[in-house]
């Protein structure tokens, strides 16, 4: 990585959290000037705009969460077992996540559903991967007779994430790990429901 590669690192590390817990309006170039220990000269030599750390920021973040989930799951072969160490991943960490702030997606969507397009446009493309990721993940448990040939795979994933969404929603708002374990509950049983006969 050369030193430039490095600086444009540091300067996403940094600032990933702060878009994260602040939103897009509320991240002022001052503020990661003070994050990054930076002139706001050196960051405009890295990036042409907070437009352009704000998306690459955001798709660091993402990339941080799929990292750590995918850690847990690749190790598994079952498909019904990978969903559950999604949701076990997402219980133990609700309130420590890999990214300050919580769920990128689901905070940036929030942040821009009104606002700032080219930042809700990468939300909904980061969503469409992560739904397109689920439906490859069932049809390959449907070929190999781990899920019930009869499931709708894209209509379950949309159910599922929402689901898993709502839980993070609640568990970060009262912060309290209760409000997840109860939707915990209810993924790991959707997740059975998809054993087949």
């Amino acid at each position: 990585m050369t030193k430039a590669e490095r600086t444009r690192q540091h300067i996403l590390d940094k600032s990933a959290g702060l878009f994260n817990l602040n939103g897009y309006a509320g991240t002022s170039m001052k503020d990661i000037m003070e994050a990054t220990k930076m002139s706001k000269g050196a960051l405009y030599g890295h990036f042409q705009s907070k437009e352009e750390i704000a998306l690459a920021s955001f798709e660091l973040a993402v990339d941080k969460v799929l990292l750590e989930v995918g850690r847990r799951t690749k190790v598994i072969d079952n498909t019904l077992d990978k969903l559950k160490a999604v949701v076990y991943f997402y219980k133990e960490r609700i309130l420590n996540p890999p990214v300050e702030g919580g769920c990128p997606i689901q905070n940036t969507a929030v942040d821009t559903k009104n606002t700032h397009r080219f930042l809700h446009s990468a939300v909904k493309e980061q969503m469409d991967v992560w739904i397109n990721r689920m439906v490859y993940t069932l049809e390959k448990g449907m070929s190999k007779g781990q899920v019930r040939i009869d499931l709708n795979a894209r209509d379950f994933s949309i159910r599922f994430i929402a689901v898993l969404e709502g839980g993070i929603m609640m568990a970060e708002l009262y912060k309290d790990v209760h409000y997840f374990d109860v939707i915990a509950h209810h993924l790991v049983e959707m997740i059975d429901s998809l054993k087949p006969d």
